[in-house]
């Protein structure tokens, strides 16, 4: 069986936006997701996709804040 990974390991990092601003955009599309249909598909691959960037970005915002290196 193949499959297509949610995100490819190999990707390049995410830049993210200052701290505040990447708490605001994961804040808003956590909202935004909650009204998605459980029942479709689609829109449960959109919303894994979408909040597995917006943690990413926000993981990378945290790191910016903290001065670690991702």
């Amino acid at each position: 069986m193949t499959y297509t990974p949610l995100r490819d390991p190999e990707a390049a990092p995410v830049t993210p936006e200052p701290l505040d601003s990447e708490l605001w955009l994961a804040r808003t599309f956590l909202d935004e997701v909650a009204k998605a249909n459980i029942h479709s598909s689609a829109d449960m691959v959109k919303a894994a996709v979408g909040l597995d960037f917006r943690l990413h970005a926000l993981i990378a915002a945290l790191d910016v804040e903290r001065g670690v290196a991702s």
